[in-house]
């Protein structure tokens, strides 16, 4: 598989990788300046040369991975002096990791609300579990970070989700909306619940709560009518811009700004060692092998 191949591969899964350039060289390095390579968590696509070159760029990017946003990072390789290999030339090499959406959000109901939501969704940093009983309800094409989990018991397919999980209940049934949010609750490990209806809806659930048990705090943390109150109007798509801009507002205070200096410092790339004017001198003729 050609590195390009790998990352669209890797981008139709909606899988995290790091792409390795080979962005400039000095005598005999293993591959030549261009040459990419890339890694996921769980496998490596094409060559910069093997041996501890490779072995140590695998290293860096799976280091990359772990970090929770995308990133750029350019790093050297004395090859002789750091990594012991015989060729005794200097390789520079760019790290540009693509860390996908950490949001989940599993979504119930497949009417029209649902529908609409789901297309604002799909524009969004986040994967989407959507859950409904009726297949027939679902478009036959969905976007590429939405899985359609078609159930007889929706409420079960909540315990398939990671913690810290938004959940949007908009089903075609009330009991089957209390019924899952009750199993959200349960989990206590969400970060965002979301319940379509009115206040009379709101207060019908509340007291069903109360009536077997639980105490007001068990489900004070249900955001229910949901969405943002200043976003009037009835309509599936005005609904699902306000629910869409709660939780956008929701997860920016998860994920904050990013700093006013991202990627690579212009001054790293000046003060480079395969700058123009500060290559470092070697006599090193061999071919790696």
């Amino acid at each position: 598989m050609k590195w390009f191949e790998a990352v669209l591969n890797l981008e139709s899964r909606n899988q995290d990788y790091v792409l390795i350039t080979v962005l400039g060289t000095k005598g005999s390095t293993p591959r030549n300046c261009g040459t990419k390579m890339v890694v996921s968590h769980s496998k490596s696509y094409q060559t910069i040369g093997g041996g501890h070159l490779e072995y140590k760029a695998i290293e860096r990017a799976k280091e990359l991975l772990l970090k929770p946003d995308s990133q750029q990072k350019i790093e050297q390789f004395p090859l002789g002096a750091k990594l012991g290999q015989c060729c005794g030339g200097h390789a520079t090499l760019m790290f540009e990791s693509y860390i996908k959406a950490n949001i989940n959000l599993m979504l119930f109901g497949a009417g029209h609300v649902g529908k609409a939501l789901v297309s604002v969704l799909s524009q969004l940093p986040c994967r989407v579990h959507w859950v409904d009983s009726r297949e027939e309800e679902f478009p036959e094409s969905l976007p590429h970070n939405v899985t359609k989990v078609i159930s007889d018991s929706p409420s079960d397919e909540v315990g398939s989700m990671a913690e810290n999980a938004y959940y949007v209940v908009m089903t075609h049934n009330h009991p089957l909306d209390f019924k899952i949010t009750e199993a959200i609750l349960l989990r206590n490990d969400s970060r965002y619940v979301g319940l379509i209806g009115s206040q009379t809806k709101w207060k019908r659930f509340q007291m069903r709560f109360k009536h077997k048990g639980y105490q007001p705090e068990f489900y004070s943390s249900i955001r229910c009518p949901v969405g943002l109150s200043d976003v009037p109007g009835k309509l599936p798509a005005e609904v699902a811009v306000a629910v869409a801009g709660e939780i956008i507002s929701e997860y920016h205070l998860e994920h904050p700004d990013q700093p006013h200096q991202q990627g690579v410092n212009w001054q790293h790339l000046k003060n480079n060692p395969l700058h123009e004017n500060k290559l470092p001198k070697t006599d090193a003729q061999d071919v790696c092998r």
